[in-house]
């Protein structure tokens, strides 16, 4: 799940104006939250357990991505992690609150296969167990999932055909009164093709579901309607641009290997099939090396802002309000420039060279209320032209609207080449760490351990972490939005599955606070229909499920004490 920021549709101002945040800090001591705050990883992999590499050949110098989400209904999030070549590995997560990160591989051959590229959590039958949407070079799997994080393969009792291309992305939505989530699936070069890898991308599949009660969970995906042509997709993302209260499907391509190749936007319901936008709706063509998706609203005026990685250049992309208001077109323009947020070389170490961006994604790590971003990087292989040492970014957002980088400092400046990635809070702690998926190196895993200051490591800011639940349909809640209001200030998050690069997750939806100690939280659920106003208090795990009048609360398994 990828968990935005972006304007409501309906229901709600939003104030664009800065958080008193500095002055209030100034009268609360070390412990309150700066803007700009610093944090602090250490990266402890194999102390916690996992030991991993993505690794083959040329068809897996793509991919390498992770599914972050909770197996065994514990609520901590346990990560499903692509191989490649190697077999993918399920780890189940252990770690004590606020301790160290601690993870156990669970062997199992449904969940132990090779040719993985990359994975997302989905609830696909609506019961209490998270399954699993896993991408291949080969045939996909649909894995359903089981008390005690076990799985079983289910690609048969949906009526599935994983078929066998070189899947690289995918996203999913709940149309409007479905019962049950529209799948897609984005595919890379077309392996059968004559003259393979060169001008032969894949035609990518969208999947909506076919209720069938005599189905064993009541519904058959086994209709792919083809979205042709497929310009090699390394991400896709469904997105509401211009809050019409429809998605479209972007995709992000590698152009590469196609004369003519570039990004892609989908009308996906308003004719019998979908259609592209083109520039006769307004697309303007945008042809790059296209990586990766993150969105979000960074401008606070209701549409999406578009963060799209390449090589040698990252884009944000913001949409032309007037003319999108006006005149229903995705007019959009580039501002990475403005926002120092290009990220086109390493920021550390002697090498020049422009940099490869892969999973970029967008959340508030330093709980100071604004977003921040994070890239994974990693030359494709060996490309000459490109950086060899390309450290991930750790761009802060600033009160200025810009972003600083501070990956260096924060402890993630590592010599590996990244791919997939996953911010979560694995230990329950309030602070975001990471994890990053590496190409023919270890797995990354930082333990976010607090904020640098003057006075050497400090709490920082104030949080929360919502959890969202529907009965019967939509599990998970894919599509809902979050109105978040401290102050004069509103933060909006939206539940989405789907961009990044080759991972997904779901679980808590992390909110920093900065000073603030409470939270007015109102919910627009996926049909539109408003709860009411809830006011939690800061630095706490709330549980909202549509249809109580108030919220729980999930408090952590304290450590146990020596």
């Amino acid at each position: 799940m990828t968990f935005t920021v972006r304007g409501l549709l309906t229901g709600l101002t939003i104030v664009c104006c800065l958080s008193p945040i500095t002055a209030s800090a100034e009268t609360n001591g070390d412990h309150a939250a700066f803007l700009g705050d610093v944090p602090k990883y250490q990266e402890e992999a194999l102390q916690a357990g996992i030991n991993h590499a993505y690794a083959g050949p040329w068809e897996y110098f793509v991919g390498g991505g992770l599914a972050t989400f909770d197996c065994n209904a514990d609520r901590l999030p346990d990560v499903f992690i692509a191989g490649g070549v190697n077999e993918s590995a399920l780890y189940v997560n252990q770690s004590s609150t606020g301790g160290a990160l601690k993870f156990e591989r669970q062997n199992s051959p449904v969940t132990n296969i090779t040719r993985v590229t990359g994975a997302y959590p989905i609830n696909l039958d609506n019961d209490q167990w998270t399954d699993l949407v896993v991408l291949r070079v080969g045939e996909n799997r649909l894995l359903r999932g089981g008390p005690d994080c076990r799985f079983s393969n289910a690609n048969v009792s949906f009526g599935f055909d994983g078929g066998g291309a070189w899947t690289t992305a995918f996203s999913a939505n709940f149309n409007e009164n479905d019962s049950h989530p529209t799948l897609a699936f984005g595919n890379y070069v077309d392996r059968t093709a004559p003259g393979s890898p060169w001008g032969t991308c894949d035609d990518n599949i969208l999947l909506r579901p076919q209720v069938d009660e005599s189905a064993s969970h009541g519904v058959r995906y086994h209709d792919p309607i083809t979205l042709s042509p497929g310009h090699c997709a390394l991400s896709m993302l469904f997105t509401d641009w211009n809050k019409s209260g429809r998605d479209a499907l972007r995709i992000t391509n590698d152009r590469h290997y196609h004369r003519g190749g570039e990004e892609q936007l989908w009308d996906l319901y308003s004719g019998r099939y979908p259609r592209l936008y083109t520039r006769a709706d307004g697309w303007q063509s945008l042809v790059i090396w296209g990586m990766g998706i993150a969105e979000g609203d960074l401008n606070a005026d209701g549409f999406p802002e578009y963060v799209l990685t390449s090589m040698g250049d990252t884009k944000i992309q913001t949409v032309d309000v007037v003319q999108a208001s006006e005149e229903q077109r995705p007019v959009y323009e580039d501002i990475a420039y403005q926002l120092g947020a290009t990220a086109h070389r390493p920021y550390s170490g002697d090498d020049l060279k422009p940099s490869t961006g892969w999973h970029a994604e967008l959340a508030d790590v330093n709980n100071d209320g604004l977003l921040d971003l994070f890239i994974a990087k990693g030359n494709v292989e060996q490309m000459s032209d490109f950086a060899r040492y390309d450290p991930d970014n750790l761009l802060l957002g600033n009160h200025d609207g810009r972003f600083v980088e501070h990956g260096e400092t924060a402890g993630i400046a590592l010599n590996r080449r990244g791919r997939g990635a996953s911010i979560s809070d694995f230990n329950a702690d309030g602070l975001l760490d990471l994890i990053v998926v590496n190409r023919e190196e270890p797995v990354s895993l930082f333990r976010h351990t607090g904020f640098y200051s003057e006075h050497g490591t400090r709490l920082g800011g104030n949080w929360l972490a919502i959890e969202l639940n529907q009965p019967k349909t939509n599990r998970h809640a894919l599509g809902a939005r979050l109105a978040i209001k401290t102050g004069n200030k509103t933060q909006v998050r939206e539940v989405q599955l789907g961009g990044g690069h080759a991972s997904g997750q779901l679980g808590f939806i992390h909110v920093g606070l900065g000073v603030a100690e409470r939270a007015t939280v109102r919910i627009q659920w996926p049909d539109g229909e408003w709860s009411a106003a809830y006011r939690l208090f800061a630095n706490h795990f709330a549980v909202i499920s549509r249809g109580d009048e108030h919220v729980s609360y999930w408090y952590p398994e304290k450590p146990q004490e020596n």
